[in-house]
């Protein structure tokens, strides 16, 4: 052991990112106090690596099969490698490396809300058609809402946004002051729209994941404020995924308001129309636009280009659309009540897990957003039976104390078990699986000064 530790210290820096550099540095140091017979340290829980044979990840058609009706990237690849099973027409089942992945991501949309200030919430996904008619969209919605009856016959649907909800919600306070404002409530669940024809696996669904969040401002110029706030916060966190986005003019269409902007990924898949202008970078969808514009409007001399994206993200300035509907009131500095400005704002959160994966990977593998890679480091021990077969414990070591070095990488290494296979097939599969490290334990792991093998990029 000390010699594995000893060679972690010395040789890894030229194998391995700096940052697991340290994880192994520290774990040498740990295992160098705990190994001395002069030295008595209270031991602390180490979590075993992961095994990649006991993960749930079927595969949904083998190598060479054809993908039937799917029609993207990602919908194959991610059916291929086990992140999602289809149950039926637009829908999935998350599986557990699809979901470490969005758990993921959800926490980063957490931390940039929390930033502006928001609050967290859940509402109930089945809303009172009372609500919606309320507002005036039950009938405006048409047939992408689910609509169903109760024993009672009571109507209601499956949210497919909560603009009425949550407004009802901040109605029922009667005495909220105008110093708790601008007030950012917002959650992460489940949406439902009955799309006609749903396509391209988690980029066009019927049950999905969505960010949702609703502000509640003392005054237009407030609310315009929380709106640009929360539009830098979007394009934050696309920023922290490395993902190329714009950010277009877009229609309010039926959620309302005044003020609307899309947040696309610039892709050959996507359903959207955009433009371009190259002279001042004023961006639209092509819905805004008059049909067969050219001119930019916005500095009359440059020229619209066209192209496609993915939406990822929506934001709308709501005014007192639906606060004056439901009376959403506040109490202002002169003490009399006032009705709330709002705006609504989202972010398809299953739409970008798939958007990121159709924009960066190739034909044939999975490239994930650092950020939100389920696993970061996996480790392959030697095939069994091999000459290098007696290095499988030192894989396991390392294994294990990459993942409990650092708390960055505590649960993040995953050891590929599968030791009948060859060390090329487990590769193979390393690199549709898009893991943005893979160290190879082979026969140098069990020299004099040991060395492995590091797959930065696969």
């Amino acid at each position: 052991m000390e010699v594995f530790m000893h060679h972690c210290h010395h040789k890894l820096p030229t194998l391995l990112s700096r940052t697991l550099f340290k994880a192994v540095k520290r774990c040498h140091i740990s295992c160098a106090i705990q190994t001395s017979p002069l030295v008595s340290v209270p031991s602390k829980p180490t979590i075993p690596p992961p095994l990649v044979s006991r993960l749930f990840q079927p595969s949904n058609f083998r190598e060479g099969q054809e993908g039937g009706d799917l029609t993207c990237r990602s919908q194959r690849l991610m059916l291929q490698t086990g992140l999602i099973h289809p149950s039926n027409p637009g829908c999935f089942y998350y599986l557990p490396v699809a979901l470490r992945s969005m758990e993921k991501l959800v926490r980063l949309i957490d931390e940039e809300m929390h930033a502006i200030g928001g609050q967290k919430i859940d509402m109930p996904a089945l809303c009172s058609a009372e609500l919606w008619k309320k507002s005036g969209r039950w009938e405006l919605m048409g047939k992408e809402m689910f609509r169903l009856l109760d024993r009672h016959n009571a109507e209601y649907c499956l949210g497919p946004t909560h603009e009425e909800a949550v407004t009802e919600l901040f109605a029922s306070q009667t005495t909220i002051s105008y110093r708790k404002l601008p007030l950012l409530l917002y959650q992460v669940t489940r949406k439902f729209r009955d799309e006609q024809k749903p396509k391209f696996g988690l980029l066009r669904g019927r049950e999905f994941y969505m960010k949702d969040m609703y502000s509640f401002d003392i005054n237009e110029e407030a609310a315009l404020q929380t709106y640009h706030s929360v539009c830098q916060s979007y394009g934050r966190i696309f920023d922290r995924l490395g993902l190329k986005w714009v950010q277009v003019q877009a229609a309010t269409g039926n959620i309302g308001g005044t003020l609307s902007h899309e947040f696309q990924l610039p892709a050959d898949i996507g359903e959207d129309q955009l433009l371009f202008c190259g002279n001042c970078g004023f961006s639209a969808n092509i819905e805004t636009m008059e049909q067969g514009q050219t001119e930019c409007s916005q500095c009359q001399t440059g020229t619209l280009t066209e192209s496609k994206g993915i939406e990822v993200g929506h934001t709308f300035y709501l005014g007192a659309k639906y606060s004056q509907a439901f009376k959403a009131l506040f109490v202002n500095a002169s003490n009399v009540p006032a009705v709330a400005e709002m705006g609504c704002f989202g972010l398809g959160v299953t739409r970008i897990l798939a958007a990121s994966i159709e924009v960066m990977s190739s034909e044939d593998a999975i490239r994930w957003p650092g950020l939100i890679a389920p696993y970061q480091v996996c480790v392959l021990p030697p095939k069994k039976g091999s000459k290098a077969n007696e290095a499988t414990l030192v894989a396991e070591k390392l294994s294990q104390c990459l993942g409990n070095s650092l708390p960055n990488l505590r649960g993040e290494v995953v050891l590929d078990d599968r030791v009948q296979m060859t060390i090329g097939k487990r590769l193979k599969d390393a690199k549709i699986l898009g893991y943005p490290y893979v160290v190879v334990v082979g026969q140098k792991a069990l020299e004099d000064l040991p060395s492995f093998e590091r797959k930065p990029e696969l």
